[in-house]
């Protein structure tokens, strides 16, 4: 069992910023914590944005959020975050954690998006007005 657990959201004027947090347990997840990759998605078509592998830390963007937003983890206390800066409306959306045991990230194996991952929360509204 892996249980992702998100909040953060908010409401925010364009260029504002938020900060995403997850919270990852479960039995399954501490088997095998370290060899996930954890990532961020969003909205109804689960579009991935931001990605990092457990195991060495490296991290994937979605080119709409390069040099905006962050990605990172404390592993200490299972949680995952989302640093959100420069925020547009287009950024609008249910923001998901998501869970996938990976031996090695997408992101080296060619793959330019995420695919579906094998464990998701249950989303945080972010909200961008002009």
């Amino acid at each position: 069992q892996v249980l992702l657990v998100e909040s953060g959201g908010g409401s925010v004027l364009a260029g504002g910023s938020l900060r995403l947090s997850c919270t990852a347990s479960g039995a399954f997840y501490n088997e095998h914590f370290g060899r996930f990759c954890m990532a961020w998605f969003r909205g109804d078509e689960r579009e991935g944005v931001a990605a990092i592998y457990e195991s060495d830390g490296s991290t994937w963007y979605d080119d709409s959020v390069k040099g905006r937003f962050t990605i990172s983890q404390d592993k200490a206390k299972n949680t995952l975050y989302l640093e959100m800066n420069s925020l547009k409306p287009a950024d609008t959306a249910t923001y998901y954690c998501a869970a996938d045991l990976c031996a090695v990230p997408y992101w080296r194996l060619g793959w330019d998006h995420l695919p579906d991952f094998g464990y998701r929360g249950q989303g945080t509204q972010v909200t961008v007005s002009s």
